[in-house]
């Protein structure tokens, strides 16, 4: 479960103007997974805290977005110790866990950087829902 998630670091750099085709890159590391005590908690509980940095880059040199942060977990002992023991052997999370992990990381960072593109007038690293003016083929239809 989570029970924390904290951004330490925020980096927006626009380089270039944008001319012609933008590729854009995604990319999200766990940089480390550390076992700690939940002092907040009334009862001793053990929780997992993993750093991560998740960042864009726009190619060709048009510019980047770096967001760095922590997410704290929490689970029963046993779990908690399958994923410390797991990374210190392979630097590897079980996946269970990382499906969990991740997509909480992902869905707090890509809303945080389309903000951050849009302030840096950077194109969106995702596809938004767009309005088509073509006409529809079930003009007729009602429901």
């Amino acid at each position: 479960m989570i029970i924390g998630f904290e951004i330490n670091k925020i980096n927006v750099e626009r380089k270039n103007d944008i001319t012609g085709n933008v590729r854009v890159k995604h990319n999200l590391n766990i940089n480390s997974v550390k076992e700690e005590e939940l002092a907040a908690l009334k009862e001793k509980k053990k929780g997992v805290d993993f750093r991560f940095t998740f960042s864009i880059d726009y190619e060709p040199g048009i510019g980047n977005i770096l967001i760095g942060g922590s997410l704290m977990y929490t689970d029963n002992d046993k779990k908690i110790k399958e994923v410390t023991e797991s990374w210190k052997k392979n630097k590897k999370i079980p996946h269970d866990v990382s499906v969990e992990v991740l997509n909480a990381i992902l869905a707090r960072c890509n809303i945080r950087a389309l903000e951050l593109a849009e302030d840096a007038n950077l194109p969106s690293h995702i596809p938004l829902p767009r309005v088509n003016l073509e006409k529809s083929k079930f003009s007729n239809y009602i429901g």
